[in-house]
């Protein structure tokens, strides 16, 4: 099964000498995760600074700046896996490195026909 495992964390918990650390042991967790065949994609986002929201109300489209909601902590990035469980997601999950500083929430991804697959 696939889950997604997004990233919150206060953006401004990390350092930029932290945050690249950040960089390079996600990295390797995503050669780890690779290497084991769970591993489909990962990425970090830009700051929540460079978001961009989008509503749909009765008909007319409302376009702000900014995330969805403000939180202390932010959506910052994600890792989508093939897990055969939820307890091996979350043993997945525990490795990611921003666990350290934030939250890393797990979410089984629905599979609806019709979707493109490449």
């Amino acid at each position: 099964m696939k889950y997604m495992l997004l990233v919150y964390l206060d953006e401004k918990a990390l350092t930029e000498s932290d945050r690249e650390i950040c960089y390079v042991e996600s990295a390797q967790l995503a050669r780890e995760i690779h290497a084991s065949g769970q591993y489909l994609e990962a990425a970090p986002l830009h700051p929540v600074s460079t978001a961009t929201s989008v509503r749909m109300r009765e008909g007319k489209r409302l376009v702000t700046d900014g995330p969805f909601a403000e939180t202390r902590e932010q959506l910052g990035g994600y890792y989508l896996v093939d897990a055969k469980d939820l307890d091996e997601a979350v043993n997945i999950a525990g490795r990611i490195p921003p666990a350290k500083f934030g939250t890393i929430e797990i979410r089984p991804v629905m599979e609806i026909p019709g979707l493109p697959t490449d």
